[in-house]
């Protein structure tokens, strides 16, 4: 029997090879091309960009002899999506000058920019760190961007839970100078660190992590940032007032692959409690474990869930406590029982109020109908607040006073923005990735397909009088699961060109699974099979269970059954 290690998969060279993430991209960006070798593709993701070919402008480009349409995508990393008004107005102009003219706000509570060409990747990178954001780490082998929950409350515990997120987001962070190097010093001018090898990264090593890591932090009663589906999931221990630990889940993750039945999505797993002390040495060594650990052959099984679910929660616990170097306390009782979006008004607690408003999809642009960039950009000027960005790809208004409350809905009115008090709840709750035209990923549609399935859905909804019901409905372009599906109380996953899967039975909570009611459904029939499974959620509930807990309870066959028996619109 062979005893010979698995050969590493060729992404883990690339890395190793790369003098701490450098590569040959400094020479890259000099180059008078369009794009990037495939090698430096990969190690731009650490830096925070993309490459995409814009499928539509390759389409229109082909008629004319042309090739592909490439582009960078540019990701911020702002832990808890938290951010000023003078960067978000540096960020609308820099959409607007470098980019396609739209910013994206996140499922992970931070911003991207799309259709920045290769020419202008280091302009762009270069004006998001002169107001003191960075792109480091918002994509790539590490930790990514922190989740925490957005909502500005002047208590103990949301300001414990702020500074956590930006002290782990310090102690996670990979230590290379070539991010500076890059994209902040002057190339002509400025030496280079890099002498005979060059700066070691004491958390990460030389090839970094195995696959991307996410870290999310929660309270209980306020699971707005999905901790379950969380690399490592923070839960918030509350005792009067005060934050007495966290109890700490680890193994959850989204994406998968059909093909491969080797592959699935995960929720997070309890492990341990740990103090306020502890918690950020037991979040390294829980990292170091999968830097040690995790698949390095297989990209598609290199996740941390898949080394708890084939080691085990005691096991990996174990291991946990020997990078530590101490045993660890069991949880506690606490978990997630709640969910605030934050949206509408909502007091602080120290006179002043936010305001959260809804973002379909996340998309912040101008056109004829709405004017939703330059209605932000007002905001900014005239209120200088500052800005939250959730887990649902909408935005917080912080800090109005009560004598500026009119004046901001007033400035949202006077640019057609729909106020979230107007926007129906099944909009309100759903979420779509970007996937067409420029995600590499996308097999199908999704952001621009997800507004017109929601319109089909209000007037049924309504109907069966369920239009208040809270309940969450997901859609990506491909298995990835950007958008969080597999939780959802129902989701679209693209399987097929024009064609998806649909999952049921997930929940608002986030701490259950969807099963996939139906395969391969046909674009044209998806309002259909989605207001048939409302039909018999009206028709056979049972009290005031939730769409998911119903879903779950009678299960996929009879779901079916009683799609087809209920009573048609």
């Amino acid at each position: 029997m062979s005893t010979d290690a698995p050969k590493l998969s060729p992404v883990e060279t690339i890395k190793e090879e790369s003098q701490f993430l450098r590569g040959t991209i400094g020479e890259e960006i000099a180059a008078p091309t369009d794009h990037f070798n495939k090698d430096n593709l990969q190690l731009l993701k650490f830096h925070g960009t993309y490459q995409q070919d814009d499928r539509d402008a390759r389409l229109a480009a082909k008629k004319t002899g042309g090739g592909k349409a490439y582009s960078m995508m540019v990701r911020l990393r702002i832990p808890g999506g938290r951010i000023g008004s003078d960067q978000m107005l540096a960020m609308l102009d820099m959409c607007d000058e470098l980019g396609n003219a739209t910013m994206k706000i996140t499922t992970r509570q931070t911003i991207q920019l799309h259709g920045v060409l290769k020419s202008d990747l280091r302009p762009a990178i270069n004006r998001i760190n002169e107001i003191a954001l960075s792109t480091l780490a918002a994509c790539g082998d590490v930790n990514r961007n922190i989740m925490c929950c957005p909502a500005k409350r002047c208590d103990g515990v949301h300001a414990e839970l702020e500074k956590l997120t930006d002290e782990l987001t310090a102690a996670l962070a990979p230590n290379t100078q070539a991010y500076h190097e890059l994209w902040v010093t002057d190339p002509e001018t400025d030496e280079k660190t890099l002498e005979g090898g060059g700066v070691v990264e004491p958390l990460y090593g030389p090839t970094y992590l195995p696959r991307k890591f996410k870290v999310g932090i929660a309270l209980p009663e306020d699971n707005c940032i999905d901790i379950y589906t969380q690399d490592l999931g923070l839960i918030a221990v509350v005792r009067d007032g005060s934050i007495t630990g966290y109890n700490v889940l680890v193994g959850g993750g989204m994406g998968t692959t059909p093909s491969a039945a080797k592959t699935f999505p995960a929720l997070g797993k309890r492990m341990a409690f740990v103090t306020p002390e502890q918690v950020i040495e037991v979040c390294q060594a829980i990292l170091r474990v999968q830097r040690d650990n995790g698949n390095r052959a297989d990209r598609k099984r290199a996740r941390m869930k898949y080394l708890v679910h084939d080691w085990g929660i005691d096991r990996f616990r174990a291991e946990v406590e020997k990078y530590f170097g101490a045993s660890l306390a069991d949880c506690t009782p606490d978990d997630v029982h709640g969910f605030d979006d934050h949206m509408g008004w909502q007091e602080q607690g120290d006179g002043k109020w936010s305001y959260g408003l809804n973002i379909e999809n996340g998309r912040l642009y101008d056109n004829e109908k709405c004017q939703l960039k330059a209605a932000v950009r007002v905001v900014c000027h005239e209120l200088g607040t500052e800005i939250r960005m959730t887990g649902h790809q909408s935005l917080i208004f912080t800090d109005i006073s009560s004598d500026e409350k009119e004046k901001l809905i007033q400035l949202l009115k006077d640019h057609h923005v729909p106020l979230t008090e107007e926007t129906s709840t099944v909009r309100r709750w759903s979420m779509a990735c970007v996937a067409l035209p420029t995600c590499g990923l996308a097999i199908t549609e999704s952001e621009r397909r997800l507004p017109s399935i929601i319109d089909g859905l209000e007037e049924p909804l309504a109907k069966l009088g369920l239009d208040r019901e809270r309940f969450t409905i997901r859609m990506t372009g491909c298995p990835n699961g950007c958008a969080r599906p597999y939780n959802a109380d129902l989701a679209l996953v693209g399987k097929a060109k024009n064609k998806y899967t649909l999952f049921a039975g997930g929940g608002w909570l986030g701490n259950r699974l969807a099963y996939i009611y139906k395969d391969l459904v046909p674009d044209d029939t998806v309002v259909d099979e989605i207001v048939k499974i409302f039909s018999a959620f009206k028709a056979y509930r049972e009290g005031d269970e939730s769409l998911g807990d119903f879903c779950t309870r009678v299960g996929q066959e009879e779901l079916e059954k009683l799609a087809e028996a209920a009573p048609k619109l």
